[in-house]
């Protein structure tokens, strides 16, 4: 590894750190394998601060379409517009990511500066595959693992983590206008966007909410079915990212789903305790011991 791509390792591993909640199971990873996460991670981070940063959605477009081209053109070897890029192209290289994966992502970044409401699931699905599936299916190349079912899985993974950031962050998507809960769904239980906005935490909201979470719920049965397919060396790592997110889910159910209040998250040491039941794992696994259960 040359002297610039350890570098560029280190600047994706320091965002990674500091800002994903995935760097917990990370920690359980072989060294090639959580670096390459890292690098992929701060190559998706960065789309996602463009979208979500202020200023005008021309601006932010201009920002993202930029970045693309700055993704087209690391592929064949062109890294040096970010401290990050030569990281990412070397994981690409080594895992054999497609970039489509990327440009997926990206297309789903630029929904959210056109669209900022779901009449059906149906739609929501599209936006959550492009910026969740596509994400899951980035992982399963790292994980090592293949094959159309693996793949449908990874997808569903990355629904379920979108559906739970959804139902976490209601409040202040509300606030910035946006309403990712799909509108047929609050007319089902005659709960109004208005009501949103407001904040009214009640018997109809309550039920939206608890609709919602068991369609979530639903995902996360299909996520854990891919645990088994991924690489042996990979499988604790897979636990550890969908039990810290289920985590969440079941934690805005215990609260009634008042999401309006203080936001819904896990401590520093419930996440670390998730990562020390992890690195459990691969310890048993190295030794040639059953996995415990999920």
């Amino acid at each position: 590894m040359t002297p610039e791509l350890r570098e560029s390792y280190r600047a994706a591993e320091a965002i990674a750190r500091s800002r994903s909640n995935f760097y917990y199971s990370f920690i359980v990873l072989p060294a090639e394998k959580r670096l390459a996460f890292c690098a992929v991670y701060a190559f998706m981070r960065h789309c996602d601060d463009i979208s979500d940063e202020e200023g005008a959605n021309g601006d932010k477009r201009e920002r993202l379409r930029r970045w693309r081209r700055q993704l087209d053109a690391a592929c064949p070897g062109d890294a040096s517009a970010s401290p990050i890029l030569p990281a990412f192209r070397d994981t690409l290289r080594n895992f054999s990511i497609p970039a489509q994966y990327f440009h997926w992502i990206i297309d789903g970044e630029e929904m959210d500066l056109e669209i900022s409401r779901y009449d059906t699931f149906e739609e929501l699905y599209r936006y959550c595959f492009r910026v969740a599936s596509a994400v899951g299916l980035v992982c399963l190349r790292i994980f090592g693992s293949s094959g159309e079912r693996a793949e449908k899985l990874a997808e569903h993974c990355g629904i379920a983590f979108q559906l739970t950031n959804i139902l976490r962050d209601v409040k202040e998507d509300a606030q910035r206008g946006r309403i990712y809960l799909p509108l047929e769904d609050l007319r089902r239980f005659r709960y109004a966007p208005e009501d949103l906005a407001a904040g009214v935490l009640d018997d109809r909201f309550r039920a939206l909410m608890r609709h919602e979470t068991e369609r979530a719920r639903e995902f996360y049965r299909h996520a854990r079915e891919l645990i088994p397919l991924v690489d042996v060396s990979s499988r604790p790592a897979l636990w550890a990212m969908i039990e810290i997110y289920e985590r969440i889910l079941e934690r805005i159910a215990a609260r009634g789903f008042d999401v309006f209040g203080e936001r819904v998250r896990l401590s520093p040491r419930e996440k670390t305790a998730v990562a020390l039941k992890a690195i459990a794992m691969r310890a048993a696994n190295r030794v040639g011991l059953a996995l415990p259960r999920a």
